[in-house]
C-alpha cells in the first residue's frame, strides 16, 4: 500500500516550499528589501572576524523576521566556512521555555549540537551559573563568532517571584558575554518579538549593555502576499493550481495582519485537501475550506494551553465582537458579559482590572490586539479589542470546552445584545 501511494503523482511536488519555517533562497523573499539590506549590513561584519551589533526585530507574526535572520545567517555561515572562520547561529524559540535556567541550557544544547559535541552538565540539579559556564566553554572551544537568535523573546517571563523578567536577565548576560567571563568568541544577539514595546520591559542594566539596532517589520499587503505565494507556486506540479487560488489565499491572509505564514499554510492545506479527494486541480473551493481549517486549528492550539479564566475572558470578548460589524469589543462591555459567564458556571469572578490584564496577556498569542479609546474628556478611557481571527471561530473552538459548551449560545447573544444596546 505504501509503495502504491509512493507511485501516485500528487499535486504537490516540493512540500518543503509549503512549510512556513523553511528557509528559502533570497530571491524568494518578497517585500522586505529594506529589512533584508539592514540585517545583512549589520551582521556581515562577522565575515571579517568582528562582533556584529545586537539587533531587535519587531512587528506582527508572519512578516519575515525569522525568515530573513535565518537566510542572512545561513549565507554568512557558508562564506565563513570558506574563510575557515567558525561562525554559529544558535536559535531558540522562547515560547516553550519557562525559566532562565531552561533557556541557558537550551542555548548550550543548540551550540553543542552545531559543534557536534556533548553538553557536560545535566539539565536539572545544577545552578544556572554552571549552565552559563558550560555554554561559554562550548563557544570558546568551537566558534569564532556566534549570533544568538531569540525568537518570541517576550514569552520568556520566568518565575513570578523575580522582579525582572527572565528575558531581561538573558539579554544582560548574553550582551555582556566576554566582559568578565573569559569568553573569546564574539557574541551578538538578535531579539525577535511581536511586541513593539518589549524594550520598555527590559531592565536598565540589560538595556544599557544590549543597546540594539532596531529593525521594524510591518504587515504584508495582499499584493506582497500574492508575490510570496507566486514564488512558491513551483511547490505544485505544473498547471494544477487555478488562477484564483493565489489571490484568494493572499486576501484571506491579508485580513489577519498580513501574515505570510498563514498564506503559505492555506496553500499547503488547500493542496492536501485536493490530493486527499483525488482532484486533478487545486481550486478556490479548496482554499475556502482550508481557511476554515487553518483558522480553527490555530485557535485550538492556542486555547488548549490557557486557563479557564482566560477562556472565559476570551469567550466574553469574542461574543461581543461577533455581533459588531467591525469585529471589535469594548473592555467595559466584555467585562459585563464575562460576569454573566462566571455566574452561569459558578466560578470565581475577577475584578474588571484583572479581566483586562488577562485579555492583554492573550495579545502575545496574536489572537487579539487592543487600543486605548475615549468618547471624550468626561467619558473615561476604555480598551477596544480587535481580533486577528474571526470571533465566531474562537467561540466555536471555546465551546469545545464542556463547561463553556454548557452555556446556551442564544443566552450569551441575548446578554450581548442587552449590553450593546444600553439595556441592563
Amino acid at each position: 500500500m505504501l509503495l502504491e501511494f509512493d507511485d501516485e503523482d500528487g499535486l504537490i511536488r516540493d512540500r518543503a516550499l509549503l512549510d512556513p519555517n523553511y528557509v528559502v533562497e533570497e530571491d524568494r523573499i518578497v517585500g522586505r528589501d529594506d529589512q533584508l539590506r539592514e540585517v545583512t549590513r549589520m551582521l556581515r561584519v562577522a565575515l571579517g572576524d568582528n562582533r556584529p551589533p545586537n539587533l531587535f526585530l519587531y512587528g506582527p507574526s508572519g512578516t519575515g523576521k525569522s525568515l530573513i535572520t535565518k537566510a542572512v545567517c545561513n549565507n554568512i555561515a557558508r562564506i565563513c566556512d570558506g574563510r575557515e572562520l567558525g561562525f554559529g547561529t544558535i536559535e531558540v524559540n522562547c515560547q516553550d521555555l519557562d525559566t532562565l535556567g531552561t533557556a541557558v541550557y537550551e542555548l548550550a544544547e543548540q551550540a553543542a549540537e552545531q559543534a557536534d559535541v556533548e553538553v557536560a552538565v545535566p539539565k536539572h540539579g545544577v545552578a544556572t551559573k554552571e549552565k552559563w559556564d558550560e555554554l561559554f566553554r562550548i563557544l570558546n572551544e568551537n566558534f569564532d563568532s556566534v549570533v544568538f537568535v531569540l525568537d518570541e523573546l517576550d514569552m520568556l517571563v520566568g518565575r513570578r517571584d523575580k522582579q525582572e523578567p527572565a528575558f531581561s536577565r538573558l539579554l544582560y548576560q548574553l550582551s555582556r558575554a566576554g566582559a568578565d567571563d573569559g569568553l573569546s568568541a564574539f557574541v551578538s544577539v538578535v531579539a525577535i518579538s511581536n511586541d513593539t514595546k518589549l524594550m520598555e520591559a527590559v531592565g536598565s542594566r540589560a538595556l544599557s549593555s544590549f543597546t540594539p539596532e532596531d529593525v521594524h517589520f510591518d504587515d504584508y499587503d495582499a499584493d506582497q502576499l500574492q508575490s510570496i505565494l507566486r514564488r512558491r507556486k513551483d511547490a505544485f506540479r505544473e498547471g494544477v493550481v487555478d488562477d484564483d487560488v493565489i489571490p484568494l489565499a493572499a486576501a484571506f491572509a491579508a485580513q489577519t495582519h498580513g501574515d505570510a505564514r498563514k498564506a503559505i499554510d492555506l496553500m499547503r492545506v488547500a493542496g492536501e485537501l485536493a490530493e486527499r479527494e483525488g482532484e486533478s486541480r487545486v481550486t478556490e473551493s479548496h482554499v475556502r475550506r482550508a481557511q476554515a481549517r487553518v483558522e480553527k486549528n490555530r485557535v485550538l492550539e492556542v486555547i488548549r494551553g490557557i486557563s479557564t479564566q482566560k477562556k472565559l475572558c476570551l469567550y466574553a470578548t469574542a461574543a461581543v465582537a461577533a455581533q459588531r460589524n467591525d469585529g471589535s469589543a469594548r473592555s467595559t462591555t466584555g467585562y459585563r458579559v464575562y460576569q454573566y459567564l462566571t455566574d452561569a458556571i459558578d466560578v470565581d469572578q475577577y475584578h474588571q482590572e484583572t479581566y483586562v490584564n488577562k485579555m492583554k496577556e492573550l495579545t502575545t498569542y496574536s489572537l487579539v490586539d487592543f487600543e486605548r479609546r475615549s468618547h471624550g474628556p468626561s467619558s473615561g478611557m476604555f480598551l477596544e479589542f480587535q481580533f486577528g481571527e474571526r470571533p465566531q471561530t474562537i467561540l466555536e473552538t471555546l465551546r469545545e470546552d464542556s463547561r463553556l459548551g454548557s452555556i446556551s449560545a442564544d443566552a450569551v447573544r441575548s446578554v450581548v445584545n442587552a449590553q450593546t444596546s444600553g439595556r441592563t
